[in-house]
């Protein structure tokens, strides 16, 4: 199964723990295949830093260097018309949609509201953990 894995699931999981963790710890056991566009990769890195600042201790670039290494690499255009309240968050549908995925993992309210756009269903880390 691929997925696209938003920045409300992916540094949660980095920094925090709970279910984001998990589902991090489920991809890096091969239950399943991250797909990323290089704007959800720049989010990533940008974003990341940030809490780097504020939370030292995580390894934040090992799990970057995972990415570049296992994740699935898509170019997404931009999408037609905007979908999300956040029109940031539209990238993670885009890439969904150019890669042809099923599933969003996100915590954002904005994105979850947006589901299901086109063939593609927006679900929070629990409701993924589960279906796993």
């Amino acid at each position: 199964m691929r997925v696209v894995v938003d920045t409300s699931v992916f540094l949660p999981g980095v920094f925090f723990g709970g279910p984001p963790r998990d589902v991090l710890a489920a991809w890096q056991a091969g239950q399943f295949e991250v797909v990323v566009s290089p704007e959800i990769v720049r989010e990533y890195v940008r974003v990341g830093e940030r809490l780097s600042a504020r939370f030292p201790g995580a390894d934040l670039e090992r799990v970057l260097e995972r990415i570049a290494a296992d994740a699935t690499l898509v170019s997404a255009p931009p999408l037609p018309e905007p979908v999300c309240e956040d029109g940031d968050d539209d990238k993670f549908l885009a890439c969904a949609v150019a890669a042809g995925v099923t599933y969003v993992v996100s915590s954002d309210k904005a994105l979850l509201a947006s589901s299901p756009y086109r063939n593609v269903r927006v679900i929070r880390s629990r409701d993924f953990l589960d279906m796993l």
